[in-house]
């Protein structure tokens, strides 16, 4: 039975995917610190259907805090890191980029570093679309020059590279995994659907920011969890070294006028439209070439866009955590 440390357990796509590495009959250790970018109650709420599962194991802990912190955590033998916990979203990094350039690559060089100490030689590691920037080339393939437009961006592009880097003298074995604008139940209450979704059943406008036509390839949770297994599986397949980038996404990019109006068919709402100046450090567009993961993985998204958002809607109703105990800024919202 392999064992599989998953860093941000805790968070959104963290949870998902315990959940289904569990299922798939793994051991799984978590840690996770319970940034407070959104309320700790979340979070817990994210690890209650499986904290007490006889082969999860959680440990409260901060990859900032360096190896010495990991190791005094974690005793057990690990096969994978999946390596997920990271500061998220271009606005905020806006504002504070060193606490980005802090977690999001001094915490991944304190993780590579607990793993080349005790013989960990297998990593996925959670990227972005962030990194391509406003490519012309469409859609996103992983061989494209990369161009950070955000601190966050810059950071995910660092944190890659420095993967590499443990490849090239370590021997590590490695699988930058893209994500593309994942979204599902669990969504963080940043993220534009979830605001979305508040704000239309308040009765309240929707801000456009722009002229609506910037377009996302929204990923539902379960296809980016399970290409995250697939690429576990992948290395656990593979004894010698390997790297590869690969581009988790749906390979089905949607304008932000017509997200807007499926998410109002979604909650019963006629969308109010609100139309402001366009956020700095945004992109024109994400757009996943997927065939690359297809070809290595097995990978193929499966959710429409409406069965996604019907599945979110029905986790909002079923009264889930939903009311941020924090005001949202404008800048906090990701598309």
């Amino acid at each position: 039975m392999a064992t599989v440390l998953i860093t941000g357990c805790a968070g959104f796509i963290g949870s998902h995917l315990c959940e289904r590495l569990l299922r798939e009959e793994y051991r799984v250790i978590g840690i996770d610190n319970f940034d407070p970018f959104y309320p700790r109650a979340i979070k817990e709420a994210n690890l209650a259907g499986f904290v007490a599962h006889p082969r999860f194991t959680f440990h409260e802990a901060d990859v900032r805090h360096g190896p010495v912190a990991l190791a005094a955590n974690i005793s057990e033998p690990v096969d994978v890191v999946v390596h997920l916990a990271a500061k998220a979203g271009v606005g905020p990094s806006l504002r504070e980029p060193a606490a980005y350039l802090e977690t999001n690559l001094l915490g991944t060089t304190h993780v590579l570093e607990w793993m080349r100490e005790h013989e960990v030689r297998r990593l996925v590691f959670a990227s972005s679309s962030s990194v391509y920037g406003n490519t012309p080339e469409q859609p996103f393939r992983e061989a494209a020059a990369l161009r950070g437009l955000s601190p966050y961006a810059a950071s995910k592009i660092a944190a890659e590279e420095l993967t590499f880097t443990y490849h090239h003298l370590y021997a590590f074995s490695v699988l930058c995994t893209r994500f593309f604008t994942v979204y599902g139940p669990r969504q963080r209450p940043d993220l534009a659907i979830h605001k979305f979704a508040r704000l239309l059943r308040a009765g309240r406008p929707v801000p456009v920011f722009g002229d609506g036509h910037s377009s996302r390839d929204y990923t539902f949770v379960a296809d980016t969890v399970d290409g995250v297994s697939r690429a576990v599986a992948y290395l656990l397949a593979h004894e010698t070294p390997v790297y590869e980038a690969l581009n988790l996404g749906n390979h089905h990019p949607v304008p932000l006028l017509q997200l807007i109006e499926a998410v109002g068919t979604a909650v019963g709402v006629e969308p109010q439209l609100d139309f402001r100046s366009p956020q700095p450090g945004d992109v024109e567009a994400t757009y996943a070439d997927i065939r690359k993961a297809h070809r290595l993985l097995g990978y193929e998204p499966r959710t429409t866009l409406s069965e996604g958002l019907r599945q979110f809607v029905a986790w909002l109703d079923a009264g889930r955590p939903q009311r941020p105990r924090y005001r949202l800024r404008k800048a906090d919202l990701l598309y």
